[in-house]
């Protein structure tokens, strides 16, 4: 019992190890591509295609379930966020027409946020409202006029499995833009890769498409995020973490 116990955590070490090798060495040439690649469509399609060569060679390639269901035009997409990986599976499960909001600390690290900002993502600060509520008009006018967006509601994660309370934010520019909502499950991500780890483990990847939420149906943004929510919680199988209290501000 004890010899398989110390091989599993030696296997799971060794592919830890192997996971992180692959990510700097995929890393180290898409950084250089996409600093000559003039166009953002073709930079977010190369970290498209080289997120999903990442995912292929550490044996994880992300399984699309109803993929059907996402609109060709402007939508925001809203996913549960569990792991430091989750942009990463939606950069290679999404079209190359998403924008991604992402939290203003990971401007701060040098190869990644020039990375980031290479394909067009967006920083948000939690603790600036005013620089919040900026970047939103901005992105759902240009949601307007054909893009897409893509953002994790609740704002952070920790290694406690649940859905936590949802920001506010998104769902009210959606309402007032008329943008449909789609709401995004994703799973294997915590177990593979959450905050208290520093090495992946090996595990399948998936996301799950779920039907677009039409924001005319909806006399508020708290419904239209009510309802976006429950349609995660009913498939993610793990337990709401909710307190009831609904926080506002764009989502990070």
């Amino acid at each position: 019992m004890i010899d398989t116990i110390i091989a599993g955590r030696l296997i799971n070490f060794a592919y830890g190890i192997y996971a992180w090798g692959v990510l700097v060495i995929v890393f180290i040439p898409a950084l250089l591509i996409l600093i000559i690649t003039p166009t953002q469509l073709d930079r977010r399609r190369i970290t498209r295609w080289f997120a999903r060569a990442v995912f292929l060679l550490v044996g994880s390639s992300i399984r699309i379930e109803k993929g059907s269901n996402l609109p060709e035009g402007p939508c925001v997409v809203v996913a549960n966020h569990s792991s430091y990986i989750d942009g990463m599976i939606l950069a290679a499960s999404l079209p190359a027409n998403f924008t991604f909001v992402i939290t203003q600390r990971m401007a701060r690290f040098p190869f990644a946020g020039y990375f980031l900002r290479r394909i067009g993502s967006e920083f948000v600060s939690r603790e600036d409202n005013n620089q919040r509520h900026r970047v939103a008009r901005k992105l759902f006018k240009a949601a307007q006029s054909g893009d897409a967006l893509a953002f994790f509601p609740e704002g952070t994660f920790d290694d406690r499995p649940g859905l936590k309370p949802f920001k506010l934010g998104a769902f009210g520019a959606a309402l007032r833009g008329q943008i449909p909502i789609v709401p995004i499950v994703i799973f294997g991500a915590r177990a593979k890769l959450s905050s208290q780890m520093w090495l992946p483990t090996p595990g399948a990847l998936s996301i799950s498409i779920l039907e677009a939420i039409e924001p005319n149906n909806h006399d508020s943004a708290l419904s239209l995020m009510t309802t976006s929510r429950d349609a995660i919680l009913a498939q993610l199988n793990e337990p709401d973490l909710t307190n009831k209290q609904v926080s506002d501000g764009l989502d990070t």
